[in-house]
């Protein structure tokens, strides 16, 4: 089996998850058992393993400053729609060395890929309630989960505010596997404009920059016989900066931003890139809020950081009552998973619970 482009038409299912106010653990930072998924669930990862569909999610108690602290939990299913929640999260704030990017907001809006070497990658938030960063963990199980800490540690950009890793994966055996692209992974990232960045182990990673100032002009060179010309090619250098390979675009649902969504699948069409798209609401002139609703584009397998096509209309459009709650009006796309023959698309609805969408894949 193989992905379509553009994926879908995708049928919306409803909702799959959504507050737990029973699950609770002790917490390593707080000292005290906290009710962890007791306002929101949402935003989840998707993977399928030993026959069951897996959800990482991203759940919120009512504690502190940020809203309530964000902690990542496992759900399972053995039908792709109704799901147990584990009781204790499996990635949270806790007392080791990236506490301090991770606390008091906490672990965000996990992305799981499966490895080609074994085990599994996420790609997370930390936020420390002032600023987001994108991390690094991986795993054997799905349950126990090694830090790694930034994504670009290493690199000018490890500190950038950053969101939203979303790696080329290829499908093998009905699963998605992270792919690796003349030698290389490659990952979508970033929250306003959509970002590139390369990788040898899906650990650590280097964003991808151009020279947005150079230039190059040509001048006549030295016949090397009679008759015979040729030119010179010269190099005007300017400065290195992030390239954007998609951004937004006026007047459509992602005029005010776009922000990557599930791992990417490369295809024979190209790689196909799930982003959720951000417009501002109006009424009457006045602004009212922004509407999150997910969309599609399409890369350059040859050239990762090339769009060669992009949809105009978003899709996956919830039931407006399930768009009502945190955060209204966010339907935001970040899992996808092939079970059994159908694509199982996963998104949070309105910061508050997560739905599901399928689309049957062709073969």
């Amino acid at each position: 089996m193989t992905a379509a482009w553009p994926l879908g038409p995708f049928t919306d299912g409803g909702t799959v998850l959504g507050p737990d106010p029973d699950a609770a653990f002790e917490c390593p930072v707080a000292g005290t058992r906290v009710a962890w998924a007791a306002k929101d669930v949402f935003n989840p990862a998707a993977i399928v393993r030993d026959g069951a569909l897996h959800l990482l999610v991203r759940a919120e108690d009512r504690v502190g400053p940020s809203a309530g602290t964000s902690r990542i939990g496992l759900a399972v299913s053995d039908d792709g729609v109704a799901f147990s929640l584990r009781p204790e999260p499996v990635l949270f704030p806790d007392r080791g060395p990236w506490l301090p990017w991770e606390w008091p907001g906490g672990c965000e809006d996990p992305r799981v890929v499966e490895s080609p070497e074994g085990g599994y990658v996420c790609c997370y938030s930390a936020f420390d309630g002032k600023s987001s960063c994108l991390m690094v963990a991986t795993s054997d199980d799905l349950v126990h989960w090694e830090k790694h800490g930034p994504a670009f540690a290493g690199t000018p950009f490890a500190r950038r505010w950053s969101k939203s890793g979303s790696i080329v994966t290829v499908v093998e055996d009905d699963r998605l596997v992270a792919a690796r692209i003349e030698g290389r992974f490659h990952m979508y990232w970033g929250e306003g404009t959509c970002f590139l960045a390369t990788s040898d182990d899906l650990v650590h990673w280097v964003p991808a920059q151009f020279d947005p100032g150079a230039d190059r002009y040509l001048t006549a060179a030295p016949a090397a016989r009679p008759g015979a010309g040729s030119w010179e090619v010269h190099t005007v250098a300017g400065a290195p900066a992030l390239r954007p390979v998609l951004v937004p675009r006026p007047t459509r649902f992602d005029s005010l931003l776009v922000e990557p969504g599930p791992p990417a699948l490369l295809s024979e069409h190209g790689i196909v890139l799930v982003y959720n798209g951000a417009e501002l609401r109006r009424h009457e002139g006045r602004t009212t809020g922004v509407a999150y609703r997910p969309g599609q584009a399409l890369f350059d397998p040859c050239e990762p950081g090339s769009a060669i096509a992009r949809c105009t209309e978003p899709f996956v459009l919830a039931a407006p009552h399930d768009l009502q709650g945190q955060v209204e009006q966010v339907c935001f796309a970040e899992g996808l998973a092939l079970f059994r023959g159908t694509w199982f698309l996963y998104y949070g609805m309105a910061d508050s619970r997560i739905g599901y969408a399928t689309a049957a894949c062709t073969s």
